[in-house]
């Protein structure tokens, strides 16, 4: 059974209630010992997601009308991407994933599951069929949950945020 009611392309009008459900992810994220996403709780947001909502790369998945969850799909890499990925980001084209957050009243129900699977399907609509993504290589939890979707890991990479493990997905048509 679907946590989610729907899902839908963020407005100019949802970017409060993305920035909410982003930072109440980071703090819980710290509650469990991570900086995962610390950033966000200076008021610091590397991958700009006001900008990502008014171009239209932000979906929001909802319950009944409630916020459940958030993901940024990028159609081209950015500066993040191009500094992790290097030179793999001119090889061939792919929706790059980040932020996907659940709401803390949806977890351990699927919730990310459900939005990894709607991913899937929409990345053929948006003109790809690579999914690429990346996590921090330290946690263990979020590595084992792209590998057990059936992500490959492509490598390692480090910046100013730590290392993270890089993880990839062809799409079939």
């Amino acid at each position: 059974m679907s946590v989610f009611t729907s899902v839908e392309r963020a407005e100019p009008d949802n970017t409060h209630e993305i920035m909410r459900l982003l930072v109440n992810t980071a703090e819980w994220l710290l509650s469990k010992g991570s900086t995962q996403w610390n950033a966000l709780l200076r008021g610091e947001d590397s991958h700009n997601t006001p900008e990502a909502v008014n171009r239209g790369e932000v979906y929001i998945f909802r319950d009944d009308g409630k916020a459940a969850g958030m993901v940024i799909l990028l159609p081209e890499p950015n500066a993040w991407d191009r500094d992790l990925w290097g030179e793999r980001t001119d090889e061939r084209p792919a929706i790059y994933v980040h932020r996907l957050a659940i709401n803390r009243n949806y977890s351990g129900r699927g919730a990310g599951r459900q939005m990894m699977q709607w991913i899937e399907t929409a990345v053929p609509a948006l003109g790809r069929d690579v999914i690429r993504l990346d996590c921090l290589a330290n946690n263990s939890v979020l590595n084992s949950f792209y590998s057990g979707l059936g992500y490959d890991l492509i490598g390692n990479a480090s910046n100013s945020y730590g290392a993270f493990n890089k993880f990839e997905k062809v799409i079939s048509s």
